[in-house]
This record gives structure tokens, sequence and C-alpha cells, in this order.
């Protein structure tokens, strides 16, 4: 079973490669994505230095509310087709190509609303650690995102605790309890179906409980 530091190495190991390293790291919803990649730059940047990794939320691609308003889609918030995902694998082919900083959409949750050009990446950036649900969907734009990233990881954690987390994250940031518990079960658990789906074409299986017990 990997460890923290086991896969803190592989980060080090592919910032130490030439030219700028993606890691993709997925799951479903609630999984504990967010919570590990965030410890794991905060760790390589700690060896690396703070310009040399770069850290890349799927979640800054999310299309504004006024444009899922006008699509139709803001009830489905999240799902796969609720993404700018030619952007993503577009923004993610100027960072492999590199000598240009390439600034990268932030998500704000307090207004659940992304953040043009809050996360710069660096010419000399070695690796980007990027996280979201869909980063191994079978289909051709989601595909596309696939193909620049050097490999991908999936986030294993209980139903029952991912949906626990799920709910909690949904009253904290706003929705009443009932309607967080709706949300999770009409919304948030068919995507967690779809993505459970991808698991199969992972790199590497990461069981988040193990790896990071205290998390929540």
């Amino acid at each position: 079973m990997c460890t923290f530091d086991d896969l803190l190495a592989r980060v080090l190991a592919r910032a130490a490669a030439p030219g700028t390293a993606i890691i993709g790291i997925t799951g479903a919803p609630g999984a504990g994505k967010s919570t590990l990649t965030e410890a794991l730059v905060g760790a390589a940047r700690a060896r690396l230095g703070a310009e040399a990794v770069a850290y890349l939320p799927m979640d800054g691609f999310h299309l504004a509310d006024v444009e899922l308003r006008r699509l139709g889609r803001l009830d489905r918030k999240g799902a796969p087709d609720t993404f700018d995902v030619a952007g993503y694998a577009a923004l993610l082919r100027r960072i492999r190509a590199g000598g240009e900083v390439v600034y990268a959409p932030g998500f704000e949750r307090d207004v659940e609303q992304p953040i043009a050009g809050a996360i710069p990446v660096f010419p000399d950036t070695a690796v980007v650690l990027t996280e979201g649900n869909y980063l191994l969907l079978d289909v051709p734009e989601w595909s596309a995102v696939a193909d620049q990233v050097d490999e991908t990881w999936y986030c294993a954690l209980q139903d029952e605790v991912r949906v626990a987390r799920l709910v909690a994250r949904h009253v904290t940031f706003g929705k009443r309890a009932d309607a967080a518990r709706r949300w999770v079960a009409e919304v948030d658990e068919p995507n967690a179906r779809l993505v459970a789906a991808t698991a199969v074409r992972a790199d590497l299986v990461v069981p988040v409980a193990a790896v990071m017990p205290d998390s929540h």
C-alpha cells in the first residue's frame, strides 16, 4: 500500500525530469482529491521552492453560473458538460510547450465561481498537479485533457464516508441540510458513478483514508 511519502517521491521524480511534468489526481466528488493535492504541493514546494510546483484545479474551468443558466444546466452544475473542457486541454498544452508564464483560472468556493488568471505557471515550473473528477473520462473532449497528463492517480474512499463529506461541504457553503442531501443524491452521486468507472484507466489507485488518515 502506498504512503504519502511514496506519492511525494513520485512527484519529486517527475519534477527532476526535463520540462514541465503534469500529474493528474482524480476521483469521485468528495474523495479527498483537493486535500491530497494541496498536501503534496505544500510538501513538494518545501523541497523545490514555491515557483517549481503549481496546483491547477479543474474547478477553475467551471462555466460561470450566468452561462450555465443560459444553457439550462445550472441545476446540474458539476456534470462533465458544465466545464470548459477545450479550454482546460488548451491550457495544459501551453504549459507543456513552455517558454511563457501561463495564467490559469482558480475557483473560489465561497462564491462557487471560477476566477480568471488566478494561478501563474512559470516557464521553469518543474511539476504541475492538476485535480478533478473527469480526468480519465473516456470521451473525446476529456481524452484531450488526459493526453496532456504524464500520469493520473485515482483517489479511492468508502462511499459512506465520501457522501457524508459531500453533504457537510454543501452545508458549509450555504445549503440547508435537506437541500444538501438532495443535491448529493441527484447531482453528485450520478457524477460519482460515472467517475468510478474510470478508475481502471488510472496509473495508480490511492487509498485516501490510509494515505491521509487525518483528512476531512
